[in-house]
């Protein structure tokens, strides 16, 4: 601050002046940027000090997957998700799921594994409860309905929120990403809009679906921002964050971004800001807060959650390594700079040709200073959507399941 700024600021006229900018910057967003301050000594780096995998909770979805006694339920998904319900369930969101039967081993051709007939329905979203550790049933699927021809919806992160700012009565807000079919290198669909969708408790009905960013009329695909990969709450925020398609724009990483809304009002497009790259602003073009397309950034998915005073990042690592390994980051902010890549490290993958990919932190799982985290696995196949390689992923179900680790962060050394 210049000196002629501080000294005006001892008079009372600089009071006043003072005043006037705090309640302009109150009226204009709501309240104080004083979230994006750095949290001062609280803020330390961290990284991924060691982690182990999670048998039990890994081996519970391979439980309800293989059961046989319903025809209508998950037996295998991506896009893994959860929230905790007033009531103690745990909802899990998955976007591109098998339902069906599985069979017990030998398969078809001799393998020693269960599987699913070829007729086995895929649907674009699901959602399973599970009460006091174990998993009960599917809703029907999809729970989503795809919004028109040639498009559908993904669920990513949710949270339990008032109905309207003050109610007692409390819903779901789930965050959808809408893509459409589109060519190659749009095998995961191109980038359309995040919407947010409420659901009823306890029966979990989805009651209405709001469009808060259509990406549609950004010319190029590769920029368009879909948010809601995670959700992390401070001081009267919700920080929504969420990436661009930078790989298929044969680009190593893609790149992260950040808005904020008010809690309790996901469901209120007007409410949400996004950090433009020196303030929050509504309706604003978002700047990327990680990511320089080549050694730094992020997967198509990722996961952030704040450890005291310190924000971390989990995405799978750039280029190649990406594939079988996570990396995470650090900062002492929503929007940064975030700091890393830090210490890599490699989960378990089934044998063959497989990737893993979608690297989620669940709280509502995590304590005692440990983290659970889940990610995502399926065969690598060049030119096929998660769930293309279905004569495969049939023949042997156990392989289109989430993973499971417990991870502890610490300080950086």
């Amino acid at each position: 601050m210049p000196a002629d700024a501080r000294a005006r600021q001892r008079t009372g006229a600089g009071v006043g002046l003072l005043l006037a900018l705090v309640l302009g910057a109150v009226l204009l967003t709501g309240r104080p940027d004083g979230d994006d301050r750095q949290n001062g000594a609280d803020c330390i780096p961290h990284t991924a000090a060691s982690w182990s995998t999670d048998h039990p909770l890994t081996a519970e979805f391979a439980r309800y997957g293989d059961d046989a006694t319903r025809t209508d339920d998950w037996t295998g998904g991506d896009g893994t998700h959860s929230v905790r319900l007033p009531d103690g369930r745990l909802l899990w969101l998955f976007s591109d799921t098998y339902l069906g039967q599985v069979h017990n081993p030998p398969n078809p051709v001799g393998e020693s594994y269960a599987w699913r007939d070829a007729t086995a329905p895929l649907v674009r979203n699901s959602a399973v409860v599970m009460d006091d550790g174990r998993l009960q049933y599917t809703l029907p699927s999809p729970l989503f309905a795809d919004p028109a021809p040639g498009q559908w919806r993904w669920p990513v992160a949710a949270r339990v929120e008032p109905r309207s700012p003050g109610s007692s009565e409390q819903v779901v807000r789930v965050l959808l990403w809408v893509r459409t079919a589109a060519p190659v290198p749009w095998i995961y669909g191109m980038p359309t809009a995040t919407e947010v969708a409420t659901l009823s408790l306890p029966d979990l009905r989805v009651e209405s679906v709001v469009k808060v960013l259509d990406q549609q009329l950004v010319p190029d695909p590769s920029r368009r921002v879909l948010f809601g990969t995670t959700l992390v709450e401070k001081e009267g925020w919700t920080y929504v964050f969420g990436g661009d398609d930078g790989q298929a724009a044969s680009r190593p990483v893609s790149s992260a971004y950040v808005a904020r809304v008010p809690q309790g009002r996901l469901g209120e497009p007007a409410a949400w800001e996004y950090w433009n790259g020196s303030r929050w602003a509504p309706g604003a073009r978002p700047r990327a807060v990680l990511g320089d397309g080549q050694r730094t950034g992020v997967g198509s998915a990722f996961s952030v959650v704040r450890t005291g005073g310190t924000y971390m990042l989990f995405t799978m690592a750039a280029g190649a390594e990406g594939l079988t390994t996570m990396t995470s980051y650090w900062a002492c902010s929503p929007t940064g700079p975030w700091h890393g890549p830090t210490k890599n490290f490699s989960p378990s993958l089934p044998m063959g040709q497989v990737a893993a990919y979608n690297p989620q932190v669940h709280p509502e799982l995590s304590r005692g200073g440990r983290l659970v985290l889940s990610y995502d696995v399926n065969l690598l196949e060049s030119g096929q959507p998660p769930g293309g390689g279905a004569a495969q992923l049939n023949r042997n179900v156990s392989l289109y399941r989430p993973r499971f680790v417990t991870l502890r962060p610490a300080a950086e050394r």
